[in-house]
């Protein structure tokens, strides 16, 4: 996969910035309606939707929403929790299609033209809330079938305004390998400005907004490159290899494997005229991959593991003998782990 261009990356930036900025409004009117913030529920409200309210509150006093004495509530955080899970669902969901993975009940690929044309058969307002139930059903852990703010419906007119946005963003920016990766930085990227310039201390609100960076692939490239390849490199070149070979192109060709082309690993030559990884041999790490583990201790998007992954798979493939499937298992079960204070980056 390619990564995004910077003309691609540019538009993402400001489509996602727009989001937010929609998103928090068309999640303040929508709680604002349902007297989420009022002492008392407004008097239109039926059974379902003032139960929805009291969920709403509650929700809300968990994320930091603090309710006053005469029984009024603050929804400043949960104003911002609804505009993510909202404005994500629905990106992501697009990922999922133009990627084909976004699955009907009957396990078959569908996009969102399929998705528009269901939607009444399957009792959904449009075409997007199908969408959205679909990758709901398929990844649970992450759009949850019962929290409180996806069960919130946003104005039609703020929901054409975010369908809008998405439309306008060209197909390629969801088939590159980093575009997801992006999408949470561009989100936090006007808070972030805005605690910098408030000056002030940072709190667990602030934290996310003002930490949170996405690793470039370049750089993410080199790193492992001259971590875990040079590692690699060890133990894969012969003494020959390395007194008799002439340029480090050559070495790094002798020890790629297909997709791993390690094309930012370096070798420098020592006084003797043998080459060896500029970065090191790595001689204190475990002898085989499957004891190897890569901690990843503020993962973000997971950027970091993922290129660690897709080292990781062909080489205990070749190693190990494994099949791909196998290998990927192995991967997933031996290797990898992340941890970061901001699950909704993750």
């Amino acid at each position: 996969m390619k990564h995004l261009a910077t003309a691609l990356r540019n538009k993402l930036e400001n489509a996602v910035k727009a989001a937010r900025d929609i998103a928090e409004e068309a999640a303040r009117t929508s709680l604002e309606q349902l007297g989420v913030p009022l002492k008392d529920k407004p008097s239109y409200l039926d059974d379902a939707q003032a139960a929805l309210r009291n969920r709403l509150r509650a929700h809300g006093r968990q994320l930091g929403d603090v309710r006053s004495p005469d029984g009024s509530q603050e929804i400043r955080h949960l104003i911002v929790e609804t505009a993510y899970e909202h404005w994500h669902r629905m990106l992501f969901t697009r990922f999922l299609a133009e990627n084909n993975l976004l699955m009907h009940t009957d396990g078959v690929p569908v996009s969102l033209e399929d998705c528009e044309e269901l939607a009444h058969d399957e009792n959904a307002l449009d075409g997007w809330e199908l969408a959205g139930r679909y990758a709901s059903r398929m990844l649970p852990q992450i759009f949850r079938k019962d929290s409180p703010v996806l069960q919130l419906h946003l104005a039609p007119e703020h929901q054409k305004q975010l369908e809008k946005l998405l439309a306008g963003l060209d197909n390629e920016i969801f088939r590159a390998s980093d575009s997801l990766g992006w999408v949470y930085q561009f989100w936090q990227a006007k808070k972030k400005d805005e605690v910098n310039r408030s000056e002030v201390k940072i709190g667990a609100d602030e934290l996310p907004a003002v930490t949170q960076l996405f690793t470039e692939s370049y750089i993410v490239n080199f790193l492992l490159d001259n971590s875990l390849g040079a590692w690699w490199a060890a133990r894969r070149l012969s003494d020959r290899d390395l007194k008799e070979t002439e340029t480090e192109e050559e070495l790094r060709t002798k020890v790629s494997l297909p997709g791993v082309p390690l094309e930012y690993l370096r070798f420098v030559r020592r006084e003797d005229g043998r080459w060896t990884p500029a970065a090191g041999t790595f001689d204190g790490w475990p002898e085989y991959l499957s004891e190897l583990k890569v901690l990843d201790p503020c993962c973000g998007s997971g950027h970091f593991l993922v290129a660690a992954f897709m080292m990781l798979v062909p080489m205990r493939m070749e190693l190990e003998n494994l099949s791909a499937q196998n290998a990927v298992d192995a991967v997933l079960r031996d290797n990898l782990h992340g941890l970061e204070i901001d699950q909704r980056c993750v």
